[in-house]
């Protein structure tokens, strides 16, 4: 692997799959009664988060922990970055504390690759989300949550279709989840309004569609995504009500895909919205179990990454 986790394209499909299957060992691990393991005692990584989070910062925390590395967690709210810092600064500060990875997110897309590219830090840098960019460590538990549920005997995800349904245009999920759900052999299908499809989504891996109802019955799982209003500066659809007729998943849309095909979601979700609250909670839901595998994949890139020693097995 790479020394950095930028993008879902620094994967190639050994990579990826690789990672996924140190998931796989780690979950064993997680289900014991002592889930700590040594193999990165003495290493120190920084929650370096310039957007609010919670999933992500605190499974990024959780992963550090249980491989035994020290946490610091740095949140720009309240630090020298209100004052005016920049990012280089930050990075010299961090490199002085003596980090060994840095995880890091940020509302300006490529901050990630400039902290990994410009030698202001010697660390291993892990880009926890990046503008409307990416977000590649989502990527892999998406697609880890596939494979536990829907993997052929190869271990990759070839032959199934996997819809990415939303606001694509400002989702660094999707465009990350696009790229390895490709790489593994996968069909990404985005739907969506033209006014949320990136200009060039023809040139994207996979296929895409304005219309919800046209791939219900061919897909083997579908990721909901939310509407990013937050991003917008304009009127991208006539009204949330609309919306929601068009692209929200119902009980109604639900019953016309396959029996085995999963609902997912990155979170946080708009019930009622992008996704009815019968359907977040049904039986095709796995929403719930994308977060707990969020943990052992972030385990599974630090430790991969971070060189970690020791058996994997071994518990102190």
């Amino acid at each position: 692997m790479n020394k950095h986790l930028i993008s879902a394209a620094d994967l190639t499909t050994e990579d990826a799959i690789l990672v996924l299957d140190t998931a796989r060992e780690l979950a064993q691990i997680s289900d014991r009664p002592m889930k700590k393991l040594p193999t990165l005692r003495g290493r120190t990584v920084v929650n370096l988060f310039f957007e609010d989070s919670t999933r992500t910062r605190i499974s990024f925390e959780a992963a550090a922990k249980r491989l035994s590395a020290d946490v610091i967690n740095f949140s720009a709210k309240g630090s020298s970055v209100s004052k005016g810092e920049s990012l280089k600064d930050t990075a010299q500060t961090l490199h002085a504390m003596g980090a060994d990875a840095v995880v890091i997110r940020h509302a300006s897309s490529g901050a990630p690759e400039l902290l990994a590219t410009k030698n202001w830090i010697d660390a291993v840098v892990i880009n926890a989300g990046d503008g409307t960019h990416e977000h590649p460590t989502q990527a892999l538990l998406d697609c880890y949550t596939i494979r536990k549920h829907l993997k052929n005997n190869d271990g990759n995800l070839a032959g199934l279709k996997i819809a990415i349904v939303g606001d694509i245009l400002h989702s660094r999920v999707a465009r990350s989840n696009a790229i390895l759900l490709k790489t593994l052999g996968a069909t990404p299908i985005m739907v969506a309004p033209p006014t949320l499809l990136p200009v060039g989504i023809e040139n994207w891996p996979g296929e895409f569609s304005y219309n919800l109802e046209d791939v219900l019955s061919e897909i083997d799982g579908i990721i909901m995504l939310r509407v990013q209003q937050e991003r917008m500066n304009a009127a991208y659809f006539p009204t949330a009500r609309e919306y929601s007729r068009n692209y929200g998943l119902t009980s109604n849309r639900l019953a016309k895909m396959k029996p085995t095909a999963l609902v997912m979601h990155p979170g946080p979700m708009n019930r009622g919205m992008e996704i009815t609250a019968e359907v977040a909670d049904s039986k095709n839901s796995v929403i719930v179990e994308q977060v707990a595998n969020g943990v052992i994949v972030r385990m599974a890139v630090m430790y991969l990454l971070l060189g970690g020693s020791g058996e994997m097995g071994e518990n102190k």
